[in-house]
């Protein structure tokens, strides 16, 4: 076995070198969460009246309870900040354990770097262990770093340091998955697409349990679920973090299992060959091409989304109040059942919102991969024009989110009006249309960003990570309107009031055409990537 990983410590190094800067803004993201919960906490929520009132809001708000688990104590620092930052930084440091490893795996044979490596003295094992090895260092820094820094900050040291291991536990997990989806898929998008789809599936799994206060099996049977169950600032249970070392441990020896057993630069599913006959014609058929296997993964979720959150909406009279402490996170003052009502409809379609641009932003990051392995000069080098390749591709980047939101607010709709809670069909689905505009200018962003800087393609995530802040967690921190409205989604107007004013639709809509000028100016001056 020695033999076999020979070659792993220089080529960790190496690895370490070059790739660990990569891994930096996941640490900075995920230390930032816990950090900056224990600062702000005393500041906004200085009384036990405002800290019963938080409580409340929470405790009645599925929509929130989906993305951040159940709340313990939110009348202290440690219980608030155990229930803001223990799934989303989980979820942030499990996404950078994923990429990681699959540059050092699957990416490397894409780019022919692995060929390169294995001329040399190197085992074909050694390249799947410093992989796996620079992600599970990482995700250990990350959960100190996060734990002695959210410490210092003002948190409880115990509550603290096992909270930031739970990132640890479900980084390691998930670097697990992506040493076995690394294996089985035939390229690196592939292998991330299936990892983070199986992070997804998990993480939306384990938040509808505990909204619906599901039996305790379907939290055991789902990994994310062990690291809720640490109740950081509760009972601060360690051991589940041992079932997160014991499956880390069976994913990655299936990973080496299935390794030794695929062909070099093919997956263990092999591809299947393309179609005999003719070829594609025009940019917009090789876009969608390109992206059609993910863009028929996201709409199916985005079914599933649909019926999830339109189970909560035909609830929500019987779990919602007039509590002034609701009316501030969900209804600005709304008192009503109807009121509340279509302002939970706006809520949960703005979630909606955020996640369909996710997609629409791997449309463009895709345009970057492509060019980065020079598949984009052949396409350009024909008649077709720099700005008539981009345009297809930015169409299909705005066009995938703007079907998946129509596809779940239709089906929220319609699970909505047949509870009679005072929203119709045809309400729910004008207020679906009605979060279009703001989806598109968080995608123009990213057309902004690969257009013209696409040497900092990670900021193409900037206008989904503001907005989801911004949105759901702006108004139970009590900020200040002009802040929130930094956020697209703050201006979608409830398309069921009495009166409705579209002026921010305007004005979010200028901003989106700002950036695709951004965008397009950018792409038919700079040169591409060599």
């Amino acid at each position: 076995m020695s033999t076999a990983l020979v070659g792993t410590a220089p080529l960790l190094r190496t690895n370490v070198r070059y790739d660990g800067r990569l891994y930096a803004p996941w640490i900075v993201l995920a230390t930032a969460l816990p950090a900056s919960s224990v600062i702000v906490y005393p500041w906004v929520f200085s009384t036990e009246q405002d800290r019963l009132g938080l409580s409340a809001a929470i405790n009645s708000n599925p929509a929130l309870g989906l993305i951040f688990g159940p709340a313990g104590d939110l009348t202290t620092v440690d219980g608030f900040n155990a229930w803001r930052s223990l799934a989303l930084g989980g979820f942030l440091a499990a996404l950078g354990a994923i990429f990681a490893v699959t540059r050092a795996t699957r990416a490397q044979e894409d780019s022919g770097q692995a060929e390169l490596l294995a001329s040399g003295v190197l085992g074909r094992p050694s390249r799947l262990m410093a992989g796996v090895a620079l992600a599970l260092i990482g995700s250990l820094i990350l959960g100190l770093v996060a734990g002695v820094v959210t410490s210092l900050c003002g948190g409880a040291w115990d509550a603290s340091m096992l909270l930031c291991l739970t990132f640890t536990g479900t980084a390691w997990m998930l670097t697990g998955v992506a040493a076995v989806t690394a294996q089985i898929a035939s390229d690196s998008r592939t292998a991330n697409s299936l990892a983070v789809g199986a992070l997804g599936v998990m993480f939306l799994l384990r938040g509808f349990c505990y909204s619906i206060q599901a039996p305790s099996w379907t939290i055991w049977i789902n990994p994310l679920g062990w690291m809720q169950e640490t109740k950081p600032a509760g009972t601060n249970t360690w051991w589940p973090l041992l079932l997160a070392v014991a499956l880390t441990a069976v994913l990655v020896v299936v990973a080496f299992r299935l390794q030794s057993t695929r062909d070099f630069g093919q997956g263990s599913i092999a591809q299947r060959p393309g179609p005999a006959r003719g070829k594609v014609r025009g940019t917009d058929r090789l876009a969608l091409r390109l992206n059609r296997g993910p863009a028929i993964t996201w709409l199916i979720a985005f079914v599933a989304l649909g019926f999830v959150f339109g189970y909560f909406a035909t609830s929500v009279t019987d779990i919602l109040s007039s509590n002034s402490s609701v009316q501030q996170v969900l209804a600005s003052g709304a008192t009503t059942p109807e009121a509340l009502a279509g302002a939970f409809v706006v809520t949960i379609l703005s979630l909606v919102g955020i996640l369909a641009s996710i997609p629409g932003v791997q449309v463009m990051l895709k345009v970057r991969t492509e060019e980065m392995e020079d598949r984009v000069e052949p396409v350009i080098a024909t008649a077709t024009s720099r700005p008539r390749f981009y345009a297809s591709n930015v169409l299909l980047a705005f066009a995938i989110p703007t079907v998946a939101v129509l596809i779940a607010g239709a089906l929220i709709a319609a699970l909505a009006s047949s509870a009679n809670i005072g929203v119709s069909f045809g309400q729910g689905l004008i207020q679906a249309t009605a979060t279009a505009p703001a989806v598109w200018t968080v995608v123009a962003i990213s057309v902004a960003v690969i257009g013209a800087r696409p040497a900092v393609s990670l900021a193409a995530w900037f206008g989904v990570l503001l907005s989801f802040v911004l949105t759901l967690l702006g108004p139970t921190f009590g900020l200040p309107e002009w802040i929130l409205g930094i956020s697209p989604f703050w201006h979608i107007p409830n398309t069921s009031a009495t009166t409705v004013d579209l002026t921010g639709l305007l004005w979010v809509s200028l901003f989106t055409v700002a950036f695709l000028a951004i965008g397009f100016a950018g792409f038919r001056r700079r040169d591409l990537a060599r």
